[in-house]
């Protein structure tokens, strides 16, 4: 992404090639992805929220590619955004993670890819993201190994607290909660499946069973 915001904020690409050549580029690429998926244009608005009017007109080069209308597409491809506008390698494969917070957990994404497996790291302050477990369900797969600190895991009616070098993986649509009980910081890896981002749908909690389940190592 960061080749691609520099071609939009500096009217060229990297070997002086015009920006309009770059934008007239990314249609028949568009088309080319979509068609080797065997996408319609409908299946592809379903996914994106984009109307198949603009999707057309993006394809045949009438209609100007934005970031707007590039980032819910290079999502739908499962491909990154500098291989929507053939921008050119880097040649760096390191990962320079933008943290930011949601819930008071601060998230450090480790993969560039959309789509597919996400690898996080987070950071849970104490107490985060609340004293008290709001189980919820989403579609997808957890996979959560510990770091340091302390991780407190509620799924359906298990209720353990995992420490350094431990690991808990589950089908998220079991409802589920994970916070630290404190008290210094946690820091957690997690692995999520395709759906993981999709927004939560809460769920009743039901009752703990007595005593605690140990999650294998």
């Amino acid at each position: 992404m960061t080749t691609f915001l520099a071609i939009v904020a500096n009217g060229d690409m990297p070997g002086d090639e015009p920006l309009d050549d770059v934008l007239t580029a990314v249609g028949p690429r568009l088309r080319a992805l979509r068609r080797q998926r065997g996408g319609t244009l409908a299946d592809l608005s379903g996914a994106t929220g984009i109307s198949v009017s603009t999707l057309s007109r993006l394809e045949s080069g009438q209609r100007r590619p934005t970031l707007e209308l590039l980032l819910p597409l290079a999502r739908a491809h499962q491909v990154a955004l500098d291989e929507l506008v053939g921008a050119p390698p880097t040649g760096d494969p390191r990962i320079h993670p933008r943290p930011f917070t949601r819930n008071g957990i601060t998230m450090l994404p480790l993969t560039r890819r959309p789509g597919g497996i996400q690898a996080v790291k987070m950071i849970y302050p104490p107490r985060a993201p609340s004293a008290e477990p709001d189980l919820r369900v989403h579609d997808g797969y957890d996979w959560i190994y510990v770091l340091s600190g302390r991780l407190r895991v509620v799924l359906g009616e298990h209720d353990v607290v995992l420490g350094p070098g431990e690991v808990a993986e589950f089908d998220t649509r079991t409802p589920h909660w994970m916070g630290n009980p404190g008290p210094g910081t946690a820091e957690v890896l997690g692995l999520f499946g395709p759906q993981g981002e999709r927004m939560h749908v809460r769920a009743r909690r039901e009752a703990p069973a007595p005593g605690r389940v140990r999650m294998p190592r």
